[in-house]
């Protein structure tokens, strides 16, 4: 059963309590709610965009303290200080989760002819930037909505055609799907203004399109598919109702499976192939080995053949570290004005990956904007 919104006079009530009692306690009290509600009205407020006392009584309700940047004279006297503030993640997580109640399921879809038991093959689709506009004349292609709408289905298309026959199949959303998380085109935490196509309502339209287009065609290809949408360093919040949205749409289809962790390490066992999943943004790839032995333990111990996948510096590279590979993916998604400035050059491509049970990686196939074309 839906859980009652909250209303817009609850949370002012609440802001108000506040204001007046000076504590969330006191103010939980003199309501005669508990602390847990007062603070989820707080949150909820909060994600509503009411920002009491910003800039004059330190964290507003429901807000966390960002960035904060000192400005001090010769002498080393503060003169000036700017204060980033955002709404608590939690707010979005209780918003979320009050959405999802309502969206309708979709229902499940004839199961294809049998694949190979075996196998599985991973699908990576990262760094995609759907929202990004970039400039021929700058980084060497053109790319907005509608460019990548249509090269990311296309080139999910054309990795099922070229990967072998499996039973399992993993969709590997990992990271920096949207371009910007917000009504501003600026990175989540950074505040760098971005290039952006369009507004935010139509970027997230068109990624909800071709997520579920590779989804539909993931199903009707195998029997069983396990889905990613991984946390990245663009998209840290939207990466949260992505995965909800998802889990939610698809909670009818038996042969459907989405990862719901909340921390940004992912993992799947076939047989005694381990595969991991991590974006990039919080660990360098020397670290994931260790870090994906520590957080999975079991699953580490009860495999022989053990493989990390993460994206986020948009090239391709892959090392053997102790007991583990970790493969970086790149991007298909052309460069904007800041990579061709910066002078990061890269190939574009995507590529799927087939693993065994026993043997781990057996097969690769690869496809570039270039092969699409012709």
């Amino acid at each position: 059963m839906a859980q009652k919104a909250l209303s817009d006079a609850q949370c002012a009530e609440a802001l108000a309590a506040v204001a007046e009692h000076g504590t969330v306690s006191a103010a939980a009290t003199a309501l005669g709610i508990s602390r847990s509600a007062l603070q989820n009205r707080l949150r909820v407020a909060a994600a509503r965009g009411h920002a009491p006392g910003h800039f004059d009584s330190g964290v507003a309700p429901g807000y966390r303290m960002g960035k904060v940047t000192i400005q001090r004279n010769a002498h080393g006297d503060v003169e000036r200080v700017w204060e980033r503030q955002h709404p608590d993640n939690d707010a979005f997580d209780a918003a979320f989760g009050a959405l999802v109640e309502e969206l309708p399921r979709l229902a499940p879809v004839s199961a294809p002819a049998s694949g190979n038991a075996d196998l599985l093959n991973v699908y990576t689709l990262t760094d995609c930037h759907v929202g990004m506009l970039a400039w021929h004349r700058e980084g060497g292609a053109d790319w907005d909505l509608r460019i990548a709408e249509r090269l990311l289905a296309d080139s999910f298309t054309a990795m099922m055609a070229g990967a072998p026959r499996a039973q399992t199949a993993i969709v590997n959303q990992l990271g920096d799907f949207l371009h910007f998380d917000g009504l501003s085109a600026v990175t989540p935490t950074s505040g760098h203004l971005l290039d952006a196509d369009g507004r935010f309502g139509k970027m997230v339209e068109t990624a909800i399109r071709v997520l579920r287009r590779v989804v539909d065609a993931a199903l009707a290809q195998h029997e069983r598919v396990h889905l990613i949408m991984a946390e990245g360093n663009h998209d840290l919040a939207s990466s949260v109702w992505l995965r909800k949205m998802f889990a939610a749409l698809y909670e009818n289809e038996p042969r459907l499976t989405v990862d719901d962790s909340e921390l940004p390490y992912y993992a799947y066992q076939h047989g005694e192939t381990m595969l991991a999943f991590h974006h990039g943004h919080l660990s360098k790839n020397a670290a994931l080995p260790g870090l994906f032995a520590a957080q999975f333990p079991r699953m580490w111990g009860t495999t022989t053949k053990r493989y990390a996948h993460c994206g986020h510096r948009h090239h391709v590279e892959e090392k053997e570290h102790a007991g583990m590979t970790v493969v970086q993916h790149a991007t298909l998604a052309a460069r904007d004005a800041y990579a061709a400035r910066g002078g990061w050059i890269s190939e574009r491509q995507a590529q799927s990956i087939t693993y065994h049970t026993l043997f781990g990686k057996v097969a690769t196939n690869i496809v570039t904007p270039e092969m699409l074309a012709a």
